[in-house]
């Protein structure tokens, strides 16, 4: 695992003495806009303190300056800076977040499924989050955050195949600190985050206490209720102590909550999509069949008229203790930690005013427990080591519950597929309900090696081996609809089935285990001070999946047992690249060019053949494959105005996928499979920019602060299938701020997210039953606001 984290002292005074790249020598509001070089960039990527110019990989570092002056807040806005960053989000526990394109899965909805891990590895203060869902929180009072990318775990932590988002907080000082904000904008924004630090005891013990409120308004107004929905009220408080009881010994222990409590997700009204299934079991007659019309066919309208419950109710929390033990030449590293996650939430899954599925949830509880080891070499000698050992272990319980309208027998049952008539009323209240659990034990010993083979030539060796037991059991039982004695029992018989063809009864059990040896191996050569090259190969392994979300239907509305485990995936990864430091340390500029292919890619399709399909289930695609080149910049053009642009080219396509999910425009009643090798990859753009600047002019007793960011994607099709109408156009979403920040630490910004209005779709659904309805979650629209700061 390659980790990039500040310089890290165990005497009292060094607090905050490394920066990064987008903020290094940056100018203070004593001496605005004098820095004439960037400054060094400190991390300990390898275990060890040196220039991330000289880390041998591609990373993505933001720090904490950069993240307060874009409004960066949460994993989804972190994206727009990193480019090779992809993040999806239909509602928090159905978030998907991709590096290059690949991660567990490239869908919105993929993380609904608690038996598959991501691709994509989560991490806060080198603590690993086993569910997506945390990533949609917001940050608070961060230091730094690091995305890596390609395969890691030689070095710490969990193994991933695709990368992984590192978030460090700010630690607590020794010396007094006070830092405060609120922000205030349309659509009732309102934003306050706080935070204060200092000693507790001489220079053994310091504490320091961060807390963030966020509220918002909905953007997209219910027009059956009046309530605007997919609003934002959410808080995070987070705690901790640092402890230095010897002069080599430091201890962190760190306690955190986030809450989050809105009227949110839904979804909006984007197009029709044609199958060749019969005309009359297509949206447009359906909806003729019930004098329906959406709100509005412009998505970018904002409107809805959804009549089931929508609200959500989760939070995130925990407790970690990081010890390090410094041996002299060695550093001995314990990293210690519980989280829990709780989830319950209310949905209208077929996304409009139609009394369809009038309730779908699986409230869910997760805890997680992981103790790591590591020792690693202090210094920067020819030799250097890192050792460790991981363990990890997660239990989700979960209560599936689904039940069905008035109209629901309408709009799913082709009456043209039973032998008698199907009464309108034959699935009102019909429900589902049930358990499910999953536990996974995970257990790694890890390692890396690097040696200087001569001067300016350093090999580079990681391996990890990985064993992991992944248990499964889920049991759902049907009740409710009519009741069906009144009919003769042939009759009664065939009703029955058509209920079943919705929701059937299951129970199993699935079970995965085994280990794997996983790692790489790196080459650096160092042409001149400025200028290095590297050459790495890796291979990452994610063990296999289970479904725990129900199985799919066969042709005969049995559950398919086959589809319950999903095989281990397997992720080969080259890259090359160069790091330069140029014009005397006032710029830097980094290529690296990569290419993975991905055996067994874990992926979620949605199944054709049932009569509704409900739900996606995760199975394997054989191959896929992406190749591409970055570029990142980073330059102060002169005094007080820097800028960054970064470039991502990706081309990623399934290689090898016989028998995937078939596109919405090709399906008939009897769809089962299509070939989709050769077809795009599902959420990955081909071209993606970003690029910013800050300008800091003095100005009287202060600095005029002039922030902009923008960030432009090509287009990409959110659905695996590749169908022509699950495709989302590209778009540039540009931020800026304006300001004034006085020597005495208070600031006031003007802000303005989405500054061009631009419209653009972030999330999209194909509705429930295949009726060609595709619905889209609409991006925000401009939101002007103020923030006053204050800094001590």
């Amino acid at each position: 695992m390659l980790s990039v984290s500040a310089r890290e002292s165990t005497s009292p005074p060094a607090v905050d003495d490394a920066k990064d790249a987008t903020e290094a020598n940056a100018p203070s509001a004593n001496n605005p806009g004098e820095a004439t070089t960037l400054g060094e960039v400190t991390v300990t990527a390898r275990r060890r303190e040196e220039n991330v110019q000289s880390v041998p990989a591609a990373i993505s570092v933001i720090g904490g300056k950069l993240l307060d002056s874009s409004y960066t807040v949460n994993t989804q806005s972190l994206s727009q800076l990193v480019p090779t960053l992809y993040y999806n989000s239909a509602n928090p526990r159905n978030t998907a977040y991709t590096i290059r394109g690949l991660g567990s899965n490239t869908l919105s909805v993929s993380a609904a499924n608690d038996g598959i891990e991501p691709g994509v590895g989560f991490y806060v203060d080198q603590v690993y989050h086993g569910r997506p869902a945390t990533a949609s929180f917001d940050f608070t009072d961060i230091d730094r955050i690091e995305v890596l990318r390609g395969p890691q775990g030689t070095l710490f932590g969990k193994n991933t195949t695709a990368g992984a988002i590192h978030v460090i907080s700010r630690e607590p000082t020794f010396t007094p600190e006070l830092n405060g904000e609120v922000s205030l904008g349309e659509f009732n924004f309102l934003q306050a985050k706080t935070s204060f630090s200092g000693p507790l005891l001489d220079n053994v013990v310091a504490g320091r206490v961060s807390a963030q409120f966020t509220r918002r308004d909905g953007v997209i107004e219910n027009v059956r209720t009046g309530v605007d929905e997919n609003a934002l009220n959410n808080y995070a408080l987070r705690g901790q102590l640092l402890f230095l009881p010897m002069e080599n010994l430091k201890l962190r222990l760190i306690a955190d909550v986030s809450d989050l409590e809105a009227a949110c997700c839904t979804q909006s009204f984007l197009r029709v999509g044609q199958s060749l299934r019969s005309a009359g079991r297509q949206f447009p007659a359906l909806a003729a069949g019930l004098g329906y019309e959406p709100p509005s066919r412009d998505v970018y309208d904002r409107l809805t008229d959804i009549d089931a419950d929508l609200r959500i109710d989760t939070q995130d929390g925990g407790a970690s203790l990081i010890t390090e033990w410094n041996l002299g030449s060695q550093t001995l590293t314990s990293v210690s930690a519980w989280r829990y996650w709780d989830w319950n939430v209310a949905n209208d899954r077929d996304y409009i005013g139609v009394p369809i599925q009038t309730l779908q949830r699986i409230p869910s509880r997760q805890d997680q427990y992981s103790q790591e080891l590591r020792i690693a070499t202090n210094g920067a000698g020819p030799l250097n080591y890192v050792g460790g050992l991981y363990f990890y272990t997660q239990e989700i319980s979960g209560q599936p519950t689904s039940v069905y309208g008035s109209e629901a027998a309408y709009w799913l049952l082709n009456r043209a597929n039973f032998t008698v008539p199907i009464p309108r009323n034959l699935l009102d209240g019909y429900g589902q309900i049930g358990q499910s659990r999953f536990d996974v034990k995970s257990y790694a010993a890890f390692g890396e090696v690097s040696y200087e083979v001569i001067p300016r030539l350093t090999g580079t060796l990681g391996l990890r081996y990985t064993y992991e037991d992944k248990n499964g059991t889920y049991a759902t039982q049907v009740f409710g609809g009519p009741d069906l004695s009144q009919y003769i029992p042939a009759t009664a018989a065939e009703l029955k089935r058509a209920q079943l063809s919705i929701l059937r009864p299951q129970n199993y059990s699935a079970a995965d285990s085994g280990g794997n040896v996983s790692g790489r191996a790196n080459l650096a050569y160092q042409l001149t001070e400025g200028l290095l090259s590297y050459a790495s190969y890796a291979y990452g392994f994610k063990s296999g999946g289970l479904n725990q979300s129900g199985l799919p239907l066969d042709a005969q509305n049995q559950p398919a047992l086959a589809t319950a485990v999903i095989k281990d995936e397997k992720n080969s990864t080259i890259e090359v690249g160069l790091k330069s430091t140029l014009f005397d340390g006032r710029a830097t500029a980094n290529l690296a060019v990569y290419r993975s292919v991905v055996e067994d890619y874990q992926a979620n399709v949605v199944s054709s053949l049932e009569t509704a399909a409900l739900r996606s289930y995760p199975a394997n695609v054989p191959e896929v494959r992406v190749q591409g080149v970055e570029v990142d910049v980073v330059a102060l053009l002169f005094k007080g105005f820097q800028v960054r642009a970064s470039m991502a080219y990706a081309d990623g396509e399934n290689t090898d996928y016989p028998a995937g999910p078939c596109p919405l425009e090709v399906q008939t009643a009897a769809t089962v499979a299509c070939n989709l090798t050769g077809v795009r990859l599902a959420g990955l753009s081909k071209w993606v920019g970003t690029i910013g600047f800050d300008y800091t002019l003095p100005a009287g007793p202060g600095a005029v602060l002039l922030h902009v960011d923008s960030n432009a994607r090509t287009g990409y099709n959110s659905d695996t299938s590749a169908s022509q109408y699950t495709e989302i156009s590209g778009y540039t979403v540009t931020n800026a701020s304006l300001g004034y920040r006085f020597r005495t630490g208070w600031e006031a910004d003007v802000f303005a997210r989405n500054l061009f209005d631009t419209n653009y779709i972030t999330a999209l659904t194909i509705q429930t039953g295949n009726s060609g309805l595709i619905l889209g979650q609409p991006s925000d629209p401009r939101i002007v606001g103020m923030t006053v700061r204050y800094r001590f």
